[in-house]
């Protein structure tokens, strides 16, 4: 059976329940389960604190996991590999000190450094070799700089308003993009690349919708211009030869443009569905 790591709690737990469910595995149903087994599809779920799914995942114990790429980079786990960017929980993480404390990298030198993060911040200053004394904390670092317990911070960052409520503002660059991810671990495990194909279609089903419309027949090439799919249109006569109807996948972000568009280029009957799983 194919071994999977999912998180039992935090930011990134239910939406990575979400989406399995929508790949049609079985998960738990009772939040306090930390292992289940679902036999249709031969696999096992083990449900881990976050931070420990990539050591679990790396030392080869399980197969494939789902995780933060700023957790898979924080354990320094070898054998632990992102496969798959999963398109949920994004973070950004950076550096603050004092207003007018520090204004690049280079400043940091020597300094305190406060972070939850010690495996990726040190892993980061080290490639711009950069030397400095990391304050390991679990959380709350904001306050280390108030408390003097560190000279700058590296934290998550959403707007800043955290931080600058701690009197601190945001310097030098940025240290990590993460976002949930998919890792695997040292050796090929069966039945990852079904995991792999069901989560790429969950994530497609997500970011498209499926728009169908009639047309007459002598437009269709500017409306193609307009939404070319993903390949192409599928384009199917009607009664009316003058008449086409044509079905297109279209960026759900954008589908209210795509439909303003292509009803002032004489597009009727224009319909949006939902696409609930898709393999491309």
């Amino acid at each position: 059976m194919l071994r999977i790591a999912v998180p039992n709690k935090g930011s990134l737990a239910e939406t990575a329940t979400e989406m399995l469910a929508e790949a049609g595995y079985v998960g738990r149903r009772d939040p306090k389960d930390l292992h289940v087994i679902d036999p249709v599809n031969e696999v096992e779920f083990f449900y881990l604190r976050p931070k420990d799914i990539a050591t679990y995942v790396g030392s080869g114990a399980l197969d494939v996991g789902i995780t933060g790429r700023d957790l898979l980079k924080d354990a320094r786990m070898p054998g632990a590999q992102e496969v798959e960017a999963l398109g949920f929980g994004g973070s950004t993480f950076r550096f603050a000190g004092r207003p007018g404390r520090f204004s690049d990298l280079a400043d940091l030198d020597g300094v305190r450094v406060a972070t939850s993060y010690p495996g990726l911040v040190d892993a980061f200053l080290d490639a711009h070799g950069v030397a400095v004394d990391l304050v390991p904390l679990d959380g709350a670092v904001e306050s280390a700089v108030q408390l003097g317990v560190a000279d700058a911070v590296a934290d998550v960052v959403s707007t800043g308003t955290t931080l600058r409520q701690a009197g601190l503002e945001i310097f030098g660059p940025v240290i990590l993009q993460s976002e949930a991810v998919l890792i695997t671990g040292p050796s090929p495990a069966e039945g990852a690349d079904t995991l792999l194909r069901r989560l790429r279609g969950i994530m497609v089903a997500r970011r498209y919708v499926m728009v169908d419309y009639d047309l007459p027949a002598d437009l269709v090439d500017a409306a193609v211009a307009i939404a070319g799919g993903v390949e192409s249109p599928t384009i199917s006569p009607l009664r009316d030869p003058a008449w086409v109807a044509v079905r297109v996948m279209v960026a759900r972000g954008e589908v209210n443009q795509v439909m303003d568009a292509l009803y002032a280029l004489g597009a009727r009957a224009i319909l949006v569905t939902a696409i609930h799983n898709a393999r491309l």
